[in-house]
């Protein structure tokens, strides 16, 4: 996979793998996430990004993310909320 917005490679982890078969997350939805969704840095490198999608029941989704040369997708959330 590879991200136009960050114009580079995007990576799975095994677990993030895991987690998306668990979730029923497809690689679609994880391109969306990663191409339209909204970025929270957690620092310089790692952020999350998350985006809902209407039609499921398990808003939001969200990726935690190393954004480095290459896009690491650690895991996959579902769920999620917005802290302030």
């Amino acid at each position: 996979m590879h991200s136009r917005r960050f114009e580079r490679p995007v990576v799975l982890t095994h677990h993030a793998r895991n987690r998306m078969q668990e979730r029923n997350i497809s690689d679609a939805e994880i391109m969306e996430i990663v191409e339209t969704g909204t970025i929270r840095a957690k620092d310089e490198r790692r952020a999350w990004i998350y985006r809902e999608f209407p039609d499921r029941q398990d808003n939001l989704l969200c990726v935690a993310a190393l954004l480095d040369d290459v896009i690491i997708i650690k895991t996959i959330m579902t769920f999620w909320e917005v802290s302030p």
